[in-house]
């Protein structure tokens, strides 16, 4: 029997994955002139070592050795090589922006931030209009995780990125019959979370006996509205109907889940400073505030509404004082979210789109 020889590859040595750079810090330093080998070549070396001396116990039965990968590594946990991805088709409960972000909010069923079934609606169709990518790991800009369960806490305007097993306690179970536009329809399989577990948004009957209804939901390849069977596609007896415990009783949007629109584009508005606030709503402070070459703190206070809201995603830095096409562009994304078309979303804030910003 022939004596197997083995030789050690030393690959490319500036791979700065992760699991590379942790490994690179505890395994022994090669030989003098040489590269360290890929963590992953350790590996294989050691498991090929071990199958051909199970092939020379067991007369010659051949054993293949895996092929050479880079060191596993797990989103937000650099340092732990082996690590895996969360077992759920989504990513865990984390805080704004992801695990590098703003610390977790309260805890569910407490201090819930109020919004209306028309806002729940309007943040659910910037995702659409913008065909945010799904995801389970990254984040867009408002800083809401891109699967089903981050697009659910974004519209529901929750301080963390909640999953299928936590979306709950944030709601009441009610009945088909009582399901209104931005009520979510849930799926939590407890048994087995990464194995058909979804949530989808309701945005309103399609028809009369109840049948159909429609549906706003984050899935593969990007956020969509569709037209859904009642209670989804799949697993239909398995989706139980919540209402989100902070919404509050106004207007509710029109048939199909569509927000009312404005019956006419914003009146033009040249006031010099801004009034008093009324019901909790900043003061107007006028259109001058917001053209080509402004430089005021009003630009800055709207533009730090809009990321609020949820209409940041021009911005490649902070808002600032200074009026440019990020602000307008971002302006006139919140104007269209409200069925604004024409001259009534052309990126310059009115008055009615002041006061629905900051409402």
């Amino acid at each position: 029997m022939e004596t197997p020889v083995f030789e050690e590859v030393g690959p490319v040595s500036d791979c700065d994955c992760p699991g590379c750079r942790h490994w690179r810090s505890v395994l022994p330093h090669a030989p003098a002139g040489r590269a360290p080998a890929h963590p992953a070549a350790h590996r294989v070396l050691v498991m090929a070592t071990a199958a051909t001396a199970t092939a020379a116990l067991g007369a010659g039965q051949a054993a293949a050795a895996p092929t050479t990968v880079h060191a596993p590594d797990r989103p937000g946990d650099p340092g732990d090589p082996v690590a895996v991805e969360p077992d759920t088709p989504q990513g865990p409960r984390a805080p704004l922006h992801g695990p590098t972000g703003r610390p977790a909010g309260p805890a569910a069923g407490t201090l819930l931030p109020a919004i209306t079934r028309t806002e729940i609606i309007e943040r659910a169709r910037t995702w659409v209009t913008a065909k945010v990518p799904y995801s389970m790991t990254a984040y867009w800009s408002d800083g809401y995780r891109q699967d089903c369960s981050g697009y659910v806490s974004m519209a529901w305007n929750l301080p963390t990125n909640e999953w299928t097993g936590s979306l709950g306690a944030f709601a009441d179970r009610i009945t088909k019959e009582e399901l209104q536009p931005g009520d979510i329809l849930l799926f939590h399989n407890t048994a087995n979370p990464q194995s058909g577990s979804h949530v989808v948004i309701f945005g309103g009957w399609t028809d009369s006996k109840h049948t159909s209804y429609t549906a706003y939901e984050q899935t593969p390849p990007h956020a969509r509205k569709a037209t859904t069977p009642y209670a989804y596609w799949s697993n239909s007896a398995k989706y139980l109907p919540y209402r989100y415990k902070g919404v509050t009783s106004t207007t509710t949007p029109a048939a199909g889940g569509e927000p009312a629109t404005a019956a006419s584009p914003e009146k033009s508005s040249t006031g010099a400073g801004a009034p008093p606030a009324s019901h909790g709503v900043p003061g107007y402070p006028g259109r001058a505030m917001f053209r080509p070459g402004a430089d005021n703190p009003y630009v800055t206070q709207l533009g730090g509404q809009l990321v609020k809201k949820g209409f940041g995603r021009h911005y490649t830095k902070g808002p600032g004082p200074r009026w440019g096409e990020a602000d307008r562009r971002n302006v006139e994304a919140f104007q269209r979210a409200q069925g604004w078309r024409g001259g009534a979303a052309d990126g310059y804030p009115g008055p009615e789109t002041w006061r629905r910003l900051f409402s």
